[in-house]
């Protein structure tokens, strides 16, 4: 008995099978999770069923099933567009996830988020943040001791100016105006010691971490036995203007603009 091929479309009918894909996305938490694995199935066409047709042979004495033949597997338009897609939505997750986690002076926008804390016996320390949920970008210790800002924050209006010197040979005009290590301190115009650049450190990440959630605001941490005491301190938003490369300014925004103190903070290079 020979086999023959059905020789017309009519002879023998196939019916195709794409077998049909499926991938989940999760969606970034808050904490900075990656995104779910997904299950992407291969998108060939898959051996296909056969509805056979019962052929007369060529001696005319039994009957021949017709043997289809194997498809030719498509360059695929759909999907490559799948997998460009696919990519796409990967390349913005890293994107928003990389530009989340940015630290550093750069990574400032105009809207930064700052906080002064200090323990009550202590001083008086100021981060500037991209974002509540990201490590500062700037974290700075002024020598003024928390309870005298916050008698000065009584009066309703806090001016801090923060100064460095440019070097005469100019070789810090290149140098972020935030990457200076010390500046000259003035609060509402008077002298008051030097501030210092610091490592964001344990203390540091545990007190912004504990005020993550706080927009604006001001409030005690308690110490639990520490012998500096509770830890104060005040939270907002900031509008952040340069001016130049040598100076940029950060100006508490206050929704309520008929109440409430005002604060500003000034970077200058002199």
């Amino acid at each position: 008995m020979r086999t023959i091929m059905a020789r017309s479309p009519h002879e023998a009918s196939f019916s195709f099978s794409r077998r049909h894909f499926k991938w989940i996305l999760g969606s970034k938490s808050s904490t900075g999770d990656d995104l779910s694995n997904g299950d992407l199935d291969d998108l060939d066409i898959f051996p296909f069923s056969v509805s056979s047709s019962t052929l007369p042979c060529e001696d005319n004495t039994t009957s021949c099933t017709a043997e289809p033949k194997q498809p030719h597997k498509k360059s695929g338009t759909n999907g490559s567009t799948t997998m460009s897609r696919l990519r796409s939505v990967f390349a913005a997750a890293l994107a928003s996830s990389t530009g989340r986690h940015r630290t550093g002076w750069s990574s400032l926008g105009t809207r930064v988020t700052g906080t002064l804390f200090g323990h009550r016996r202590g001083y008086v320390r100021f981060a500037i943040q991209s974002d509540p949920r990201t490590s500062p970008a700037l974290v700075i210790e002024l020598a003024t001791p928390t309870c005298s800002l916050v008698k000065e924050m009584a009066s309703g209006l806090v001016r801090i100016a923060l100064e460095c010197e440019r070097k005469k040979d100019g070789s810090n005009s290149v140098t972020k105006l935030g990457d200076e290590p010390v500046w000259r301190a003035y609060c509402n115009g008077r002298k008051c010691g030097y501030a210092v650049r610091k490592e964001v450190g344990e203390e540091d990440s545990k007190v912004l971490k504990a005020v993550e959630p706080v927009s604006m605001g001001a409030g005690v941490i308690p110490g639990n036995g520490e012998k500096n005491g509770d830890v104060m301190y005040m939270r907002a938003r900031f509008e952040r203007v340069v001016g130049s490369r040598d100076s940029e300014a950060f100006y508490m925004m206050n929704p309520d603009s008929n109440s409430g103190p005002e604060l500003s903070v000034y970077f200058l290079r002199v």
